[in-house]
């Protein structure tokens, strides 16, 4: 005998949703983690953000690809965890804001980016990978030795970074004017072509131009901020992939492959 029964059927549906949701969450866990729990945007790919040009950490070399510092050091940590490494190049406002990593853009940011502690607020930073400080680069020939031979001159910054915002301390007691650039080349070009007398950045990118530049440019002065660099991911939902990462960083520091990549990018490195 077949005897329809209302309640029975319903809860048997009810059964089978809960059975098929559960099998789809399982089935986006799995796709989400990677590499030993790793959390990762995109299966068997860690997604890193940056922000283009800013050589010597990342850059793109003839034949179009990404290069640099960040992007070996973050290589490494792609081979800890067995996946390949993709570079979403971004806007640095997106980046230092914790946007990009909110949304899921990226796993991690590497983007010659400073620690500091309104940006720790938004993200989560590995130990530090680089000890960096702000210097002005003028041309070559130019009279300026500080910020005081500036007075009411046009110098140039790049837009979200701590070298504009060293700048700014000092622009209404300088009387400096500032010209704010959305990215490197175009701070450098101001400089070039004379728009600005003077620009601000990291010494390290300061030396990399120089050096593509013989003889046009000099660093005229360097202002020892104390900053260090940091490799972020999203605020506290990524702990294990912060932790490759610091354990990538203090192994290569002890093998010797920081040193090597240090020397490849920057130079010698300076005496602990």
């Amino acid at each position: 005998m077949n005897i329809y029964n209302p309640g029975r059927t319903a809860g048997l549906v009810v059964t089978i949703a809960a059975l098929v949701l559960s099998a789809g969450c399982a089935k986006k866990d799995e796709s989400e983690v990677q590499a030993g729990g790793v959390k990762l945007v995109k299966a068997g790919t860690l997604t890193v953000c940056t922000h283009l040009p800013y050589p010597p950490f990342q850059s793109k070399d003839a034949s179009g690809k990404v290069v640099g510092f960040d992007v070996d050091v973050m290589e490494l940590v792609a081979k800890e965890l067995g996946v390949e490494q993709a570079i979403v190049d971004t806007p640095f406002e997106g980046i230092k804001s914790g946007q990009d990593l909110n949304t899921g853009k990226c796993d991690a940011a590497a983007a010659g980016m400073t620690i500091t502690e309104e940006r720790q607020k938004v993200m989560d930073f590995s130990d530090p990978y680089f000890d960096a400080t702000q210097a002005m680069l003028v041309k070559t020939g130019k009279p300026y030795k500080s910020l005081d031979d500036l007075r009411g001159m046009k110098v140039a910054v790049q837009a979200a970074t701590t070298g504009r915002d060293y700048a700014r301390r000092f622009e209404k007691e300088k009387a400096l004017q500032l010209v704010e650039f959305e990215d490197l080349a175009a701070e450098q070009q101001a400089l070039a072509n004379g728009q600005v007398e003077a620009a601000i950045n990291d010494l390290p990118v300061w030396a990399e131009y120089i050096k593509e530049n013989p003889g046009g440019f000099e660093v005229a002065a360097e202002f020892d901020t104390g900053e260090q660099y940091g490799i972020s991911v999203r605020k506290d939902s990524n702990p294990e992939l912060l932790k490759k990462i610091n354990e990538m960083l203090a192994k290569a520091k002890q093998d010797g492959t920081y040193d090597t990549l240090y020397e490849k990018w920057i130079g010698k490195r300076p005496s602990a």
